[in-house]
């Protein structure tokens, strides 16, 4: 779950992390009002959209003077801001961020995230601050400097010290970057973190280190247990159809074909969307119904997928161990028959009651293709997909 950078900011101060003074504002009005309440002279207004990118798409803007708040926010507020991130759909504009002004003599880029080769949290740190990470990672990989920390032993000083020097930092500053990442790492861990990054972080022309933005990743398995992040979050940022299965339990993920697909398990749904690919289709979705599907589910699954009218085909690909394929069967004759399906549905079952889910299918009087296995289904399922295109 991610935070808006206003929302992580706050978090940020929680931690006595330096932040510049800001204020959220949910009108052009609201962001003139803050604007004359944080005082100063030149201003930054920050559209909140969960993505990378605002500044080149237009999404952050200085201004000089009220007026020119005003002008910024009511370019931003009731529209979506599409940026490299968001693809051309974009994201929807609620609420804007005015921030004082702030004198910049460096920026830096830090994080903390999982190192998943490592089986470690990484503090990650490069003097290309304000580019994406992974521009750099790919052009220019000498410029990023790594810790990674060991969970018995926690961030250690010396690490922090190691990449202060690395970045070029003197003095203060050494101590004050230490001071940083040790809050973020506690934060981190505290808060169930996936990512916290702060891009830039910015040298002031005064000395001081200073978190010029922030973001922050919430683990979402670890909400039930983080009710105040989990309080923080914007429906309105998120895919409408994924938003919809977490609420039935499913896990679901857009994608830009037309082929649906609805699996239980995570690899098997990787190895179905390959296998379309491979036999010349576009998955529309991942779906892992999870290993205690049930009736209802595959219901809501089916609701859901069909929601999408880019859908021209629905491969089923059930293999039942913990869930009995007669109940899958059950489910998929329940969803065409109410749901109201009117694209071909290609289904392979194979495991727990595998046999008597086929015979339920047969004898369903529906049209539903059964499939031998898993190559013969995609193909199949591709083929019907072309069929209902052209």
């Amino acid at each position: 779950m991610n935070l808006h950078e206003y929302q992580a900011k706050d978090v940020f101060r929680t931690y006595g992390i330096p932040v510049p003074a800001g204020r959220v504002a949910a009108t052009p009005g609201e962001a003139v009002e803050a604007a004359r309440a944080l005082g100063g002279s030149v201003w930054v207004v920050k559209a909140q959209v969960h993505a990378g990118g605002r500044g080149k798409a237009g999404g952050v803007k200085l201004a000089r003077d009220l007026d020119a708040v005003r002008s910024a926010a009511e370019g931003m507020l009731g529209r979506r801001l599409a940026t490299h991130q968001t693809g051309a759909e974009g994201l929807p504009v609620e609420k804007v961020y005015v921030e004082v002004g702030s004198d910049i003599a460096r920026e830096f880029y830090l994080s903390l995230t999982l190192n998943r080769e490592r089986g470690r949290i990484a503090l990650i740190a490069s003097a290309a601050g304000g580019m994406e990470i992974e521009e750099v990672a790919a052009r220019t990989p000498e410029k990023i400097l790594t810790a990674n920390v060991h969970p018995a032993a926690g961030l250690q000083p010396y690490q922090c010290r190691k990449l202060a020097f690395g970045l070029g930092l003197q003095g203060g500053q050494i101590a004050e970057l230490q001071a940083i990442a040790v809050a973020l790492y506690r934060l981190y861990l505290e808060r169930d973190a996936s990512l916290v990054e702060i891009n830039p972080l910015i040298v002031t022309k005064a000395g001081h280190l200073l978190a010029l933005d922030a973001k922050v990743n919430i683990d979402e398995n670890a909400l039930f247990r983080q009710k105040e992040m989990a309080a923080l979050r914007d429906p309105a940022q998120e895919d409408p159809m994924e938003r919809r299965a977490s609420e039935h339990e499913l896990n679901y993920v857009s994608l830009d074909g037309d082929i649906a697909c609805m699996v239980n398990g995570a690899g098997l749904a990787m190895a179905t969307m390959d296998l379309i690919k491979l036999h010349g289709g576009q998955p529309a979705n991942f779906l892992d119904v999870g290993g205690g599907a049930t009736s209802e589910r595959v219901t809501a699954a089916f609701q859901l997928i069909l929601s999408n009218p880019k859908v021209r085909a629905i491969l089923v690909n059930i293999f039942g161990g913990i869930v009995r394929c007669d109940l899958i069967a059950e489910g998929v004759i329940n969803a065409v028959k109410n749901v109201g399906v009117r694209v071909p549905v290609v289904v392979r079952l194979e495991g727990t009651n595998a046999d008597k889910a086929r015979e339920m299918l047969a004898k369903s009087g529906l049209t539903i293709a059964a499939a031998s296995d898993l190559t013969d289904a995609a193909r199949t399922v591709v083929s019907l997909a072309r069929k209902a295109a052209a």
